[in-house]
Order: C-alpha cells, then sequence, then structure tokens
C-alpha cells in the first residue's frame, strides 16, 4: 500500500444537538468526538491527517492539539463531496486516501485495517453495514449477477425498492488519490438536497471500470454516527458495556457491569474489585488487589498494590501508596502523594500535600500544602491554616508526631519530630522535639451564672 492519507469531515453544526457548541466537540466518554477519531486515525500511522472544518472552526482548532494535523476549511457545507474537494490542494496525485467522519467515533482500529487490507493499491473501498432499519442512510447498490458494488443511493433520491435494501453505506471509504483529482471536479448536486455527494464517486469508479471492494463492520455501533443527544447517549452506554466486558476478560471483578463508567483510560493489575457506580476520568491506574467501594470518583489516579477506597471518595491527580485506606466520604485533590500504609478517613480532604508512610489522619481534617513525615497521627477536626487570603504557605510534620483533636496548624510552621500537640492548640512557631507543646486559655467556671431564657415579649 502507498502511503496513506486521512481526511476527517467535521465541518457541520449539528442542528439537532440543540446547542451552540460544534457537534464533533461534544463528549463521549470523557473524551470530544472528533478526538476519539483523531486518536484511531493516529493508529494507523498516516503520512497525513487533514481535518474539514466549518462551524465553530476556530472553537474546535482551539480545543484539538496536534502538530500532525492539517486544518482545512469549508466555508459552506455543500455536502460531503464539497467537503472533500476542499482537500484536494493537500493532497498528492500518489497515495490513498481514507475518508472518516469527525461524528462516529467508535469505528475500531481493526475494522480500518480490514477495510485498507480490501483495497488493492488502484481499488476503491467502501465500509458497508447490514441493518434492520436503514432509514436515512444510502444504501449500496449491488449488480445482481457479480454481486459488485455498482453505485450508492441516498435516501432521499431512493425508489421504493431501493429503499428496502438493507445494506447501508457507512460513509468510511477509501479512495486513490489520483481518482480523487479526477472525479471530484465532476461532481454535480443535481439532486432533492442540491449538494456535493462524495457517494457518486462510486459509480464515476464503475464506470471508469475500477473496482470497488467492501467490508463490513462487525457492529452497528462502530459507524453509528451522532446527530442528537439520544444518539449520543445511546453510544455512551455502548461504549460503557464495551469498556465493561474488556475489564470482565482482563479478570477484573465488577460488581455490576452495568454501573461503571469509564471515560478515559482504566488499567487494572490483578484481583482487582470495583463495586457500583464508580466514574473513571483521565488516566487511572489500579495496582494489584486494589478495591474500590461504591460511589467513587478517580480522575487522573494511581493507586498502588492492596490499597482500599472506601465508598463515596473523590480523588484527582494524585498517587495512592500500596495498602493505604482512603475514605469513606473523603476527598484527595491534585498534587497529593500518599505513601505506603497511609490512612485517609472520613471526611478529611488532603490537597497538594506529602504524606510519608504509617501516618494516618483519620477524621474530619484539611491537609493542605503540606509535607507530613512518617508515623504520624493527625487527630480530628485538624486544620493546616495555609491561606492568608492572598499567598499560601506549607506546613512541615515531621516523623512520629501526635497532633491532638480540633488543632490548628498555623502555616508557614514546623513541628519537629517526635512532637506531642494537646487537643485544642493554635500552634504559629516551631515546636521542639519530642516535647508536649499546647496553647489554651484556662479553664473557668463561673458561680452563680443563669443561662438567658427566652423573652415571652
Amino acid at each position: 500500500m502507498s502511503k496513506l492519507n486521512v481526511v476527517i469531515l467535521a465541518a457541520g453544526a449539528g442542528k439537532r444537538m440543540q446547542s451552540t457548541l460544534p457537534k464533533v466537540l461534544h463528549t463521549l466518554a470523557g473524551c470530544s468526538l472528533l478526538m476519539h477519531v483523531i486518536n484511531t486515525a493516529r493508529m494507523l500511522s498516516p503520512d497525513k491527517i487533514c481535518v474539514v472544518v466549518g462551524y465553530g472552526s476556530d472553537q474546535v482548532k482551539q480545543s484539538i492539539t496536534g502538530d500532525d494535523l492539517t486544518w482545512v476549511l469549508q466555508t459552506q457545507q455543500l455536502g460531503t463531496g464539497h467537503a472533500l474537494m476542499q482537500v484536494l490542494p493537500q493532497l498528492d496525485t500518489d497515495g490513498i486516501t481514507l475518508v472518516l467522519y469527525g461524528d462516529v467515533p467508535l469505528v475500531r482500529i481493526q475494522t480500518l485495517q480490514q477495510l485498507i487490507t480490501a483495497a488493492e493499491e488502484k481499488n476503491c473501498a467502501l465500509l458497508t453495514a447490514t441493518i434492520d432499519d436503514p432509514l436515512g442512510y444510502g444504501r449500496i447498490l449491488r449488480d445482481r449477477e457479480s454481486g459488485e458494488v455498482v453505485a450508492i443511493v441516498e435516501q432521499k433520491d431512493a425508489t421504493a425498492e431501493q429503499q428496502s435494501i438493507r445494506e447501508i453505506n457507512t460513509g468510511i471509504m477509501l479512495i486513490p488519490n489520483q481518482h480523487l483529482h479526477q472525479w471530484l471536479p465532476k461532481l454535480e448536486n443535481k439532486n432533492t438536497q442540491r449538494e456535493y455527494y462524495l457517494t457518486d464517486i462510486i459509480a464515476m469508479a464503475v464506470k471508469d471500470d475500477i473496482h470497488v471492494a467492501s467490508t463490513q463492520a462487525d457492529s452497528f455501533w462502530e459507524v453509528m454516527g451522532i446527530n442528537n443527544k439520544h444518539q449520543l447517549a445511546e453510544l455512551e452506554r455502548v461504549y460503557r458495556k464495551n469498556r465493561a466486558e474488556m475489564l470482565l476478560e482482563e479478570g477484573v471483578s465488577l460488581l455490576d457491569p452495568n454501573r461503571i463508567d469509564i471515560r478515559g483510560e482504566l488499567s487494572c493489575g490483578s484481583d482487582v474489585e470495583i463495586d457500583v457506580n464508580c466514574i473513571f476520568e483521565g488516566t487511572v491506574k489500579l495496582g494489584d488487589s486494589v478495591r474500590v467501594g461504591a460511589h467513587c470518583i478517580l480522575r487522573n489516579v494511581a493507586v498502588a498494590s492492596g490499597s482500599i477506597i472506601h465508598p463515596f471518595s473523590l480523588l484527582e491527580d494524585a498517587e495512592i501508596g500500596a495498602d493505604s485506606k482512603i475514605g469513606p466520604y473523603a476527598r484527595i485533590r491534585p498534587g497529593t502523594q500518599l505513601a505506603q500504609k497511609v490512612h485517609i478517613g472520613n471526611f478529611v480532604e488532603v490537597k497538594n500535600s506529602q504524606i510519608a508512610a504509617g501516618s494516618k489522619v483519620n477524621h474530619l481534617s484539611y491537609i493542605g500544602d503540606s509535607t507530613v513525615g512518617e508515623n504520624v497521627n493527625i487527630g480530628a477536626g485538624t486544620i493546616t491554616c495555609n491561606y492568608d487570603g492572598a499567598n499560601k504557605y506549607r506546613t512541615v510534620i515531621e516523623d512520629d508526631v501526635f497532633i491532638g483533636s480540633d488543632t490548628q496548624l498555623i502555616a508557614p510552621v514546623k513541628i519537629s519530630k517526635g512532637s506531642t500537640i494537646g487537643a485544642g492548640s493554635t500552634i504559629t512557631k516551631e515546636t521542639p522535639e519530642n516535647q508536649l507543646t499546647l496553647s489554651r486559655s484556662k479553664q473557668v467556671s463561673i458561680a452563680g451564672w443563669k443561662r438567658p431564657q427566652k423573652s415571652n415579649a
């Protein structure tokens, strides 16, 4: 096969999405529709990727990054053939071009490789599908005797007999560049839509004795385009189901495969268990024997082996060491690094902090911008006061420190090795090693004091 070009058509507004956002920027599994297609195209290692944009072109280009992308503007959306006409100056006469669509996000790389294999260097190839309800799709017309593809007819231009055909055109095709340069200028818009159909070049190919090969997608969801929010939700369910099945095949225990959302990349070691209604976003790595309780959200997180994430916990942009315990109802914010055997308990928030091995923050505390040593015990209600309204400061808690409940540590401050902080203290200065430090008002009882009574007035 000579050099491969990929053209992704992504110019449509998507009016049926009922949104000002360009259709191809709507997200599926945490990634834009267009980005799904680009990622698949990149796996083919093409020589060039051209993306045709129109509606919201500036927004689309700002949202999608990559030096390997060539952007082509289609100022008027006059059909798929017209879109490809705009790309012609970017395509050499040699090579072959694969046409993809920015709103068809789930086509598999294996399917595209089969299509490429089906097309010899000088032949065209179509990806088709056979479905029960072909309403709205272009139909594949074949020669009655040979079974060869002879044309594609759009739904609105099809006769009643042609509309009964169940084999549909997915729009994904492979065309040699020399033929594109020959056929595209000959396209006409003599149809009910007054558009230039890319599909008309199939009839031109047959007329010029160019063989049109075809291959079928294994599942219709691979080639399903998204035109409205219903279809977007349907494909989201398909994606979720497929990912759940892959995890089960890899040995992951899912307590209910129908109740897991993967909006990015999730990799799991052996003997991982995931309870219901968990959401995984970005890149998440779970080590061996990790357990994730119900209703957790993990976003760009690495959890080392043996750790337990208890229910209703939120973790993002963090690293969790081996054999640690998080939650329930814990929040681990960006920049947090926990070593092995760290315990973060219920209603504890940790942000941009490093907590060393064996340390515990078990109840109702906030640890922010802090460096915590080994075997530290931080009591309930402890707060690191790291923000003065303009700037943030760090708190350093060295090894073997015990901090009593309801303590405020006013940063910048250092709690030295072996220190014990009495409950209810406000610490503003560095503490000496291995000593008890506390700051409390003297307890006073007032004789004869009476509780105020509610006025009858």
